[in-house]
């Protein structure tokens, strides 16, 4: 498995992820990751020796250098390759980027998203609200999380 830039040419894949992992919301369409990518985030997607996308994740950057916040959009693995550590590659490249903009990184996540929730707190996130009816059409309740920005020496360490 290797890491690399989201391309245009996965987006097909990533929007038949989305439609598996997410029937019951609103998964993305290839609109809204042509949208992500166009507005400069980072995304990266998760490729076998095969080269079949198994995961993507992404990370918004907002704010101006030296005043930044980072916030994890997505983060999808194809269940045929779940279990397998990619899920928490995915997200610690992200938290690699945003630890090099000393950026605090926030997410939502389903509160019954037990895996996503341990997997996120293993990583320093906290619970920090609640978004009532976050998902839709489902009406599924979010957990906002945060992340503290890591200083330079922390990051170095």
């Amino acid at each position: 498995m290797r890491l690399e830039p989201l391309r245009r040419g996965h987006l097909r894949r990533c929007v038949e992820i989305e439609h598996i992992l997410f029937p019951g919301d609103s998964p993305w369409n290839a609109r809204a990751f042509h949208a992500e990518l166009d507005a400069g985030g980072y995304y990266l997607a998760a490729v076998t020796e095969e080269g079949e996308l198994a995961g993507y994740a992404g990370l918004a950057v907002a704010g101006p250098r030296g005043d930044r916040e980072t916030s994890v959009h997505t983060i999808g693995v194809d269940p045929a390759y779940q279990g397998r550590g990619i899920g928490t590659a995915l997200l610690r490249a992200l938290l690699e980027r945003a630890d090099e903009l000393r950026a605090p990184v926030f997410l939502e996540v389903r509160t019954d998203n037990d895996a996503a929730i341990r997997l996120y707190e293993r990583h320093g996130f906290s619970r920090i609200g609640v978004r009532k009816r976050y998902y839709q059409p489902s009406g599924a309740d979010a957990y906002t999380m945060m992340r503290q920005a890591r200083e330079a020496q922390e990051v170095a360490g």
